[in-house]
């Protein structure tokens, strides 16, 4: 970074939910994503492919949702291969001299996009884990910082993330305790317990949303790299230039999909005309390096950057989705069905394996195929296993896959409880219910409908899934 030069960086976050038929493992057709077979195409076919053509993932911040690399990496290799190749050329290009160390412009995220702080802190523990072992397995190295599906943060995320080696992540303004005399151009450290910290990055709120929304600002990227530096020249702040940082966060499928020609703009933007207006292109880990935290700020805890209520979006009819009263039985019921088929694996597991939590936590080197599922779970036995116990354990497993699944927040994020996404939900439920109980016995069903009972329709889809799944698990 030039010695007079302000920084700025962009940040893209790009996700898709599981898209996936639990059981075939296929995408069913999604007639709204017309002339394409489903939404993971449409939007690669707008966005992932055009910015990957563009060289905007080589001058990007960015961080991609397992569930959405995964399918990458399998549906469309090329471009995969395209955005992989983005983060080790920059790896390599500013690699620090002398030490040999590197810095990422790539970030980890949570394995199923789970909402953290509404989560137990072992769920907390193997979301985190997860996401670090896809980013690890898709990059070939660890992650420095990690993206929270939609920020959301209280104090025991951020310490499991510190606990895990991640030094970093990014978050809205509004999730400091307060924003008075908040300074978004610095790094802060967050004071966590056992005299752990991590660092935090906030984004500019209007500048964001101007990126985001406003077609009229984003018309000409001169003009708005000129916007940019207006901003940064006013403000009075103490730092000098180079160790400022204006980071700018955003969904990373409104370059081409949500906002047509967005991606011909942010080439532009980051192509020449963020350096005219005089930045110098950083990430958050690059300038993390050279400039550290020097100050403390208290973080608003639970907060979320889509959610102004904390993180109400996901468990109740808040303000953001008025009138969405079936939220808080599903939130309810599906937290429930987790407890009772953690219970029932752990019952079936512990008979079978030295400890059935380290094997959950290792299982994903089986869903990366770094390790047949066989091979894993002998390394793993008490005793040697036969043969039909250990395809019931590798049942169970796969169950609580599904059971992590059906925590994906884009299941309570719109006000809608018969769109797509909250039938994902419905669908990683009933095939984890089905699977359990096949192997166990135990059936949660009763009780989960009875959640349910005040959403007709959310129990009725269930209810329906539930009962195509039967002849399905007996094979």
């Amino acid at each position: 970074m030039a010695a007079s030069k302000p920084a700025l960086a962009l940040h893209a976050h790009c996700y898709q939910p599981d898209r996936r038929d639990p059981w075939s493992g296929r995408i069913p057709t999604e007639p709204a994503a017309a002339p394409f077979h489903d939404f993971n195409r449409k939007i690669t076919a707008e966005c992932y492919r055009p910015n990957a053509e563009l060289g905007n993932f080589d001058r990007l911040s960015f961080d991609f949702g397992p569930t959405l690399a995964g399918w990458l990496e399998k549906s469309e290799p090329a471009v995969w291969r395209r955005i992989v190749e983005a983060e080790s050329g920059y790896r390599s290009e500013h690699r620090q001299a002398g030490s040999g160390e590197e810095v990422s412009n790539g970030l980890a995220s949570g394995y199923h996009h789970t909402i953290l702080p509404l989560a137990t802190r072992a769920d907390k523990e193997l979301q985190v884990a997860w996401g670090i072992a896809d980013y690890a397995h898709r990059f070939g190295h660890r992650p420095q910082g990690f993206w929270l599906p939609e920020t959301a943060a209280d104090i025991e995320t951020l310490s499991v993330l510190a606990e895990q080696g991640i030094a970093y992540t990014l978050l809205a303004p509004w999730q400091a305790a307060s924003e008075d005399g908040l300074d978004i151009t610095v790094p802060y450290w967050v004071e966590l317990p056992a005299g752990r910290r991590m660092a935090v990055f906030f984004f500019h709120r209007q500048l964001s949303a101007a990126l985001s929304f406003d077609d009229e600002a984003t018309a000409n990227a001169g003009r708005f790299a000129a916007r940019l530096a207006a901003e940064m020249a006013g403000g009075g702040q103490e730092q000098e230039s180079s160790a400022r940082l204006l980071l700018l966060a955003t969904d990373g499928e409104l370059y081409g999909h949500h906002k047509k020609f967005r991606d011909l703009f942010l080439e532009e933007l980051l192509g020449g005309a963020a350096e005219k207006a005089g930045f110098a292109l950083s990430t958050p880990g690059r300038f993390l390096n050279a400039h550290p935290p020097r100050t403390a700020v208290a973080l608003a805890s639970p907060s979320s950057w889509s959610c102004h209520h904390g993180v109400e979006r996901w468990r109740a009819a808040c303000p953001c989705t008025p009138g969405a009263e079936w939220k808080a039985p599903l939130r309810v019921a599906l937290d429930r069905l987790a407890a009772q088929l953690d219970a029932a694996y752990w019952s079936f597991a512990k008979r079978h394996v030295h400890d059935p939590w380290a094997l959950r936590r290792r299982w994903v080197e089986v869903l990366l195929g770094q390790r047949a599922a066989g091979e894993l779970l002998r390394a793993e036995a008490l005793t040697p296993l036969s043969i039909p116990v250990e395809g019931q354990l590798e049942k169970l497993l796969a169950a609580q896959v599904q059971r992590q699944r059906m925590f994906t927040s884009c299941g309570w994020f719109f006000s809608d409880p018969e769109g797509l996404e909250p039938g994902y939900n419905l669908a990683a439920a009933a095939a984890a219910l089905s699977l359990t109980r096949a192997i166990t016995g135990e059936d949660p069903e009763p009780s989960v409908l009875s959640d349910l009972s005040s959403e007709p329709a959310l129990a009725g889809a269930l209810r329906r899934t539930l009962r195509t799944t039967e002849e399905l698990v007996r094979m």
